[in-house]
């Protein structure tokens, strides 16, 4: 019997109020009034028919994504914690996270979501120059950003997160910079600071903006982290910085393999079995279809197992951004395979210097967080015979 990894589940809420050039989301701009009942109602259909493949589990975190989450009144972000509640046993403790966009919120807004369960926010601010956030058409402005960050305070929220963007289309080094300064400024218990990357099916990648080159993005990356560190924020991922106790539960379970529920519109599950087997899920991608199709097998457009010789490259796309890495016992746990199946990549990753030495621990060094697609790339290999 293979023990079974801590489990999670994500939430998709697809709507937005406009669609950003640089979200490869399944996300939708909204046309019409919300539909808040219906989609809240299929949500629960879905989670009634997904319950008995948590038998004997507890959901220890919940991320309700998007999408534009808050656009969701909080009596019906209310209504679908408590629904959840009658299908699937949820951890007292639970860490549960809402994504909210500082156009779409306001204090009382907040002090509700607070109210109906939601104990940490994540707030999509992305810069706090006004020019910027026009070129990535964001809603808000850098005043609303601020005031978003003071009233999730103001609301009771211990722990909220910035989410931030470097290398956007023409910055410098200075404006780079004085985005995680006024970040800070607010007081976070966490900053997401990720680069802004051109993905297929964007309008940005269909029509680039001019974006800062490697190096100048390099040196962002690097006059920005010491910004972080100086204020007392600990990078415990490639893109996450955190107060001590800050770091996201639910991020943290991705990272380490574990599994996860999906609900929604295009979310994306995994789950491990007690005879360990591995599989992922996809939901129906378009709003309105999930919404007929919730709660019955036709929710499900995909379904794979992952196979033993795809593991060790699926586990290590995780928990190498972890700045710790992860413990060889819990890699062998978790992926269910033999260290013979880790042992060349990892022998070659050490002999250039791109892992840790340490032989409990798997981790890359500095200079294998910076070079991280190289030294996933000494994996791309399937070791079948290992693995077998």
């Amino acid at each position: 019997m293979t023990p079974l990894p801590p489990l999670g589940l994500y939430l998709h809420l697809p709507w937005c109020v406009q669609k950003c050039p640089y979200c490869d989301f399944n996300s939708h701009a909204l046309r019409g009034p919300l539909p808040e009942t219906d989609y809240l109602t299929a949500l629960l259909r879905d989670a009634a028919w997904e319950a008995p493949t948590a038998t004997g589990r507890s959901v220890r975190t919940i991320f309700i994504g998007g999408g534009t989450p808050s656009l969701f009144s909080p009596a019906a972000i209310g209504q679908l914690l408590e629904g959840l509640s009658q299908h699937l046993t949820v951890a007292g403790d639970a860490e549960i996270t809402l994504e909210a966009n500082p156009g779409t919120v306001e204090q009382k807004r907040f002090e509700g979501f607070r109210a109906a369960g939601v104990n940490r926010l994540s707030i999509g601010v992305q810069s706090f120059d006004a020019g910027q956030l026009h070129r990535l058409g964001r809603i808000h402005g850098p005043g609303e950003a601020r005031a978003a960050a003071r009233a999730a305070r103001a609301a009771g929220f211990e722990r909220f997160n910035l989410d931030l963007m470097f290398a956007l289309p023409d910055q410098d080094l200075a404006g780079a910079v004085a985005d995680v300064d006024a970040a800070i400024a607010l007081e976070p218990e966490h900053i997401s600071h990720y680069q802004l990357t051109l993905e297929p099916g964007t309008a940005f990648h269909a029509r680039p903006p001019a974006l800062p080159d490697e190096d100048l993005a390099a040196d962002m990356e690097a006059a920005c982290a010491e910004r972080l560190a100086a204020a007392g924020f600990v990078r415990y991922e490639v893109s996450a910085w955190s107060r001590p106790g800050g770091a996201c539960r639910h991020n943290l379970n991705y990272w380490r393999f574990g599994d996860y529920l999906a609900l929604g519109a295009g979310g994306h599950g995994k789950l491990s079995t007690s005879d360990g087997r591995i599989q992922r899920t996809r939901k129906v991608a378009l709003p309105r279809h999930y919404q007929t199709v919730a709660g019955t097998p036709a929710a499900v457009a995909e379904a794979w197992e992952v196979p033993a010789d795809e593991r060790v490259l699926e586990y290590l796309m995780n928990a190498l951004r972890l700045v710790d890495g992860a413990p060889r016992a819990e890699a062998l746990a978790r992926t269910g395979l033999p260290w013979s199946a880790f042992a060349p990549g990892v022998a070659e990753a050490r002999a250039r210097g791109w892992m840790v030495s340490d032989p409990e621990r798997l981790a890359a060094t500095a200079e294998g967080l910076r070079f991280l697609n190289d030294l996933l790339g000494l994996f791309l290999e399937p070791a079948t015979e290992a693995a077998s």
